[in-house]
């Protein structure tokens, strides 16, 4: 997660991260990606029904034969979570509504200590679920919304996702809930950057992931759809500028880019020709980052209780908090996956290994760079730098 308005407006400094001591349990949610310990936060995928046929949906792939994860087997788990000092629980799915006790569980889970958030496509989402959602104390409610009207229906398999997508922000907003949008890029929707920039100002949104697609599930399907390199840059451009001009006008949006580490050097290298002073700044804030995460900050568990490195590779299960807790399996040093996750700098291959931001990128996403490649520690295709930008030319 690439923290694009933090770092290229400057509302963040390295102190403000050094300030807490780089501890995830005291940092403010939105300085989490600098914390120096990484208690993960756990995606929880707790159902795999959903209403919608999404194009670029990454849940697919994980097996339906092992049942959904009873409301108790849940309240174990969250309970264990706490205790382990994750600093976030994610609801997600399928679609997290469909489940009955989704607003139960999150609340329980806020009781523990627990940040609560939601991932959803919003078509479940009226004044009287928005009301309870912000009564329980959720922190935060992301909806996907792919493009514009046409783009968006067309990605989510339904002729009124997007009217109902956006009648749900819109009941979050008027309860008082944070909200925010997440948009998968493809060369079907690079183009509707522009106006979805118009409707979170439009709309008063306050924040947007970017999230760059993955070849897993049915995104494997789509995989021909990525933006190629040359339209990664111009896409990243784009933000970097639309983000650079809501700040410049007072509008404080939190603008950023997900699963695709390339972009934090590429703005990096932007910046160093527009302001060396804030580079020298921003490179320090990529280095706390870390880069990708997977297996170390951020965790998955599935619906069945299968515990993954993130929420896209689910071809990787490291165990079942229905048999052992989620704590005892992020860290059993026997795992031997997790612990090369970890320490990568000695698995990495091809241009990865002399790679001068090795430590900015983290090496880039492993679910996509097997999917293409067929081996853990391929090269990810979606690096976008050239071999002179990474300093191996």
């Amino acid at each position: 997660m690439i923290g694009i308005s933090k770092l290229y407006c400057g509302t963040v400094e390295p102190s403000d991260a050094l300030r807490y001591g780089r501890r995830a349990g005291k940092l403010p949610s939105h300085l989490l990606q600098f914390s120096a310990d990484k208690k993960p936060v756990v995606v929880w995928n707790m159902t795999r029904a959903c209403n919608l046929v999404c194009r670029h949906c990454y849940a697919v792939t994980a097996s339906a034969d092992r049942p959904e994860m009873t409301t108790e087997q849940a309240r174990a788990m969250i309970r264990d979570l706490a205790h382990f000092g994750s600093p976030v629980l994610l609801f997600s799915g399928g679609e997290p509504l469909l489940r009955p006790d989704l607003i139960e569980l999150a609340e329980f889970a806020v009781e523990q200590g627990l940040r609560a958030v939601i991932s959803t496509n919003g078509t479940r989402i009226d004044e009287a679920v928005a009301k309870r959602l912000k009564t329980i104390g959720l922190s935060y409610v992301g909806v996907s919304l792919d493009g514009g009207r046409e783009q968006h229906n067309l990605m989510r398999g339904s002729a009124d996702a997007f009217d109902r997508a956006l009648a749900g922000i819109r009941a979050c907003k008027q309860a008082g809930l944070k909200v925010g949008l997440r948009h998968t890029l493809t060369r079907e929707n690079a183009d509707d950057v522009d106006e979805i920039f118009d409707l979170i100002e439009r709309e008063d949104i306050p924040r947007i992931c970017f999230y760059h697609l993955v070849y897993t599930g049915r995104g494997e399907t789509i995989a021909n759809l990525d933006l190629d390199h040359a339209q990664t840059r111009r896409t990243l451009d784009t933000i970097i500028d639309r983000a650079a001009d809501l700040h410049a006008r007072g509008l404080r949006k939190e603008i950023l880019t997900v699963d695709n580490h390339a972009d934090g050097p590429y703005l990096y290298m932007r910046l160093l020709r527009e302001d060396p002073e804030r580079a020298e700044k921003v490179l320090e804030l990529l280095r706390m980052n870390g880069g990708n995460s997977t297996g170390h900050g951020i965790g998955c568990v599935s619906w069945d209780g299968a515990v993954h490195p993130d929420q896209f590779w689910r071809t990787r299960t490291l165990g079942y908090v229905t048999e052992r807790p989620f704590s005892e399996i992020w860290t059993n040093p026997q795992d031997a996956l997790l612990q090369q996750l970890r320490n990568k700098y000695p698995h990495v291959t091809g241009r990865c290994k002399s790679c001068r931001f090795l430590d900015v990128c983290g090496g880039n996403f492993r679910a996509r760079a097997e999917a293409t490649t067929g081996t853990l520690w391929g090269v990810d295709p979606a690096c976008y730098l050239t071999d002179e930008e990474i300093g191996i030319a």
